[in-house]
């Protein structure tokens, strides 16, 4: 053989005990943190209870760094890029000491998650700190600060599909599906969580300087960006919010029509994380859409009673 002929390496695989701590890890990320996800991954079967767990971390890592606060945007961009370059090489077989990279990773091989989603997912993240004034509309200069970073439910929903829908459609590679069609329905699904998400967060998210809210959405109910601002009256932005709201209503019935769509396995998994996303938006429109007074949460109880039912449907 030639000296300068050299063998391909092979991909680094990481050893048995590795990937169960990895998860691990990944388990107790989403355990800490992920409020109303965590409790429909409990009716799972243990190995795609594990691969949602992976792709909660890789999510929740991208959001911390994105909300980092002790850091420039132009800093939090990089280490955006960096994690999404990390992930790269874990991907193509490179060795890595990181638990959450070794577990996406496993469980991209396992469930054949197209790796184009993944990145999908970072970059929708990477939309949270542009450029201060990228495609910022001329209403955002009346709230120094602030931004509307939307201007139609056309423009949201580009940034809803990177950061929802496409968790949607990690999903049901994990749970298990044949029908194409489960792929539209996956997509309506995570739109219809990420609105509600956006409605029981618009005070967090506007200290933050984001602003989620459609500004032709603002304008049709004769409001400014600055509404958002300082001590906003509920009563005020309660149309707006009630609007909004109806578009998530229409979209949860996609979550209905796709469980059908699943692995019976995972159908009860779902079903649980349909009716908590849908029972804590009707819990906000019974306080009226106040969601400045206190954000709006199910409590404990009213979550293990969703996934009793939930065990139920598993077991029947």
């Amino acid at each position: 053989m030639s000296a300068g002929i050299q063998p391909a390496a092979a991909p680094w695989t990481p050893a048995t005990p590795q990937l169960v701590m990895a998860y691990s890890v990944c388990r107790g990320i989403t355990r800490a943190a992920a409020k109303n996800f965590y409790y429909a991954f409990l009716v799972l079967p243990r190995r795609k209870r594990e691969a949602l767990c992976a792709v909660y971390a890789f999510m929740r890592r991208c959001d911390d760094i994105a909300d980092d606060s002790t850091l420039s945007l132009v800093e939090r961009r990089q280490k955006l890029q960096n994690w999404l370059a990390a992930l790269h090489d874990a991907q193509q077989g490179q060795p890595t000491d990181d638990a959450i990279l070794l577990a996406i990773t496993d469980a991209q091989r396992r469930y054949t998650i197209p790796a184009g989603l993944l990145d999908e997912l970072a970059e929708g993240t990477a939309m949270d700190v542009e450029p201060a004034g990228s495609g910022e509309s001329p209403a955002a200069a009346s709230a120094p600060g602030l931004a509307v970073r939307y201007n139609t439910f056309e423009d949201l929903r580009k940034y809803c599909y990177r950061v929802a829908s496409v968790v949607g459609l990690v999903c049901i590679h994990i749970f298990g599906y044949r029908d194409p069609d489960a792929e539209a329905l996956a997509e309506r699904c995570g739109l219809a969580f990420q609105l509600t998400n956006i409605i029981r967060d618009v005070k967090e998210d506007a200290g933050m300087a984001r602003v989620y809210l459609p500004e032709e959405d603002l304008a049709r109910f004769g409001l400014t960006v600055s509404d958002l601002l300082h001590s906003p009256d509920p009563a005020r932005l309660r149309p707006l919010l009630a609007f909004e709201a109806e578009r998530a209503r229409e979209c949860y019935t996609a979550g209905d029509e796709l469980i059908p769509y699943v692995s019976e396995d995972s159908q009860p998994a779902l079903w649980v994380l349909v009716n908590i996303y849908r029972r804590l938006l009707g819990k906000i429109a019974e306080k009226q859409y106040d969601v400045f007074t206190a954000k709006v949460a199910l409590s404990r109880w009213e979550k293990l009673s969703i996934l009793t039912k939930g065990f139920l449907r598993r077991l029947t």
